[in-house]
C-alpha cells in the first residue's frame, strides 16, 4: 500500500473520534448565552442556524442574520483565542495581497461561559475543488510571488502599490509572522529570523520533535535529529530563499470553490520558503495535476526540489503524529532516515 493510501486510511480511522467531538461542540454552540452574544456582536435580532461542519479541531456553524450570512468557528480549549487570532491575522494578510480569495474575518470573541473562543467570519458557499484547480494553482503562485513583487515595485520607485491603489504593502525581509498562528491546534513560533534554514530547523522541525519527545520519548527520532540537523544546509546549497507569504496548512481539505472561483481557508500563515506550501498540498490526496502544473508554470522547481519536498513533508508528518498519535511515526522516521542516508 502506498504511503498516501496509508495516511488516508489513518485519517478515516480518526473520523469517528472527530465526529464525537463535533457532536459535543455543536451542542455547545446552541446555548442561550452563546446566541445572545452573537446577536449583540452582530447587531441582529435574527440568528437562524443554516448548517455547519468541522473537524477534529473546531466546529463551525452558519447563521442567517439581519445583515446577511455569517460563519462562526468555535473551540472550547484553553488556547482557542490564540488560535483564532492567528487565523484572523492570516486571513487578513492573504486578503491584502489581492491574489486569492479567502473568507473575510470579522472578529474573535471569548466564549461567554468562560471556556474557549470563537471566530466570526464571512459565510461563503463552497463546493469541492474541480473546475478551478488550475486557477487556484496560479493564484497560489501569485500569492507566493507577491512579496517579491512588492520589493520590485519599491525598488522602481512606485509610491503606491497594491490592488486599486488602496493599500501600500511593505516588503517583508524576514521569515516569520507578526503573531502566533496554529497549525492544527499547535501554536507555531513565528519569531522573526533572517535565516530560513535556521528558522525551519528551530521554529518548525525542532518544535515538533520536542513535542514528540515530551509525549512519546522516541529514541529513534532523538538519535536521528542531530544527524539531520547537521545536514540541513546541504539541501539549500546554491539556492536563495526569499520570504513568501504562505497559507501554512494548504492540504486538500482547506481549498474549495464556488461559482466565482477558488477559495482557501483555515490558514496558519507565516513568511517562509514557497516550496514549503507544496508539501502538504501533495499529501493526503492533494490537489491533483492541474493545480501543480499551473503553479509550477509561474514558479518552476529549482534544483534539489525533490529532496526539499521530503524535508518539508517531514514537518507535516510530525505535526500529525503530535495531533493524532503514533500512526504517523513510521512516515516521520522513514523520511528522517532517508534524508540522513542520502545526504
Amino acid at each position: 500500500m502506498s504511503l498516501t493510501l496509508v495516511c488516508r486510511y489513518y485519517r478515516l480511522k480518526l473520523l469517528g473520534r472527530c465526529l464525537k467531538k463535533r457532536s459535543q461542540d455543536r451542542r455547545d454552540i446552541h446555548t442561550s448565552s452563546m446566541e445572545d452574544l452573537l446577536k449583540r456582536e452582530l447587531n441582529t435580532t435574527k440568528l437562524r442556524p443554516i448548517g455547519g461542519g468541522g473537524g477534529c479541531i473546531n466546529h463551525g456553524e452558519g447563521y442567517e442574520t439581519d445583515h446577511g450570512k455569517f460563519f462562526v468557528k468555535m473551540n472550547g480549549d484553553k488556547g482557542a483565542r490564540v488560535m483564532f487570532e492567528g487565523e484572523h491575522a492570516s486571513l487578513e494578510a492573504i486578503a491584502a495581497t489581492g491574489t486569492v480569495t479567502v473568507p473575510k474575518p470579522i472578529k474573535v470573541l471569548d466564549d461567554p461561559r468562560g471556556r474557549g473562543a470563537m471566530l466570526i467570519m464571512e459565510h461563503v458557499d463552497l463546493g469541492g475543488l474541480r473546475s478551478y484547480a488550475d486557477q487556484l494553482g496560479e493564484q497560489m503562485a501569485r500569492l507566493h510571488l507577491h512579496n517579491e513583487e512588492v520589493a520590485k515595485k519599491a525598488a522602481a520607485g512606485s509610491s503606491r502599490v497594491g490592488q486599486g491603489g488602496d493599500a501600500v504593502p511593505t516588503y517583508v525581509s524576514q521569515f516569520g509572522f507578526h503573531t502566533t498562528t496554529c497549525c492544527g491546534a499547535i501554536p507555531q513560533d513565528n519569531s522573526w529570523s533572517d535565516d530560513w534554514v535556521s528558522f525551519y530547523a528551530t521554529r518548525k522541525l525542532k518544535l515538533q520533535l520536542d513535542l514528540v519527545e515530551k509525549d512519546y520519548h522516541d529514541r529513534e527520532t532523538r538519535d536521528l535529529w542531530p544527524q539531520l540537523e547537521r545536514k540541513l544546509p546541504k539541501f539549500f546549497e546554491g539556492l536563495e530563499v526569499t520570504p513568501s507569504l504562505l497559507h501554512g496548512d494548504l492540504w486538500g481539505g482547506n481549498g474549495a470553490e464556488n461559482d466565482k472561483g477558488p477559495v482557501i481557508f483555515d490558514p496558519a500563515s507565516f513568511y517562509g520558503h514557497h516550496e514549503f506550501e507544496m508539501a502538504i498540498a501533495s499529501m493526503f490526496g492533494g490537489f491533483g495535476g492541474r493545480f501543480f502544473s499551473a503553479y509550477h508554470k509561474l514558479l518552476p522547481k529549482a534544483s534539489g526540489w525533490e529532496a526539499r519536498h521530503e524535508l518539508y513533508k517531514l514537518f507535516h508528518y510530525l505535526n500529525h503524529w503530535n495531533h493524532f498519535g503514533s500512526s504517523y511515526r513510521g512516515s516521520s522516521v522513514s523520511i528522517m532516515k532517508s534524508l540522513v542516508k542520502d545526504y
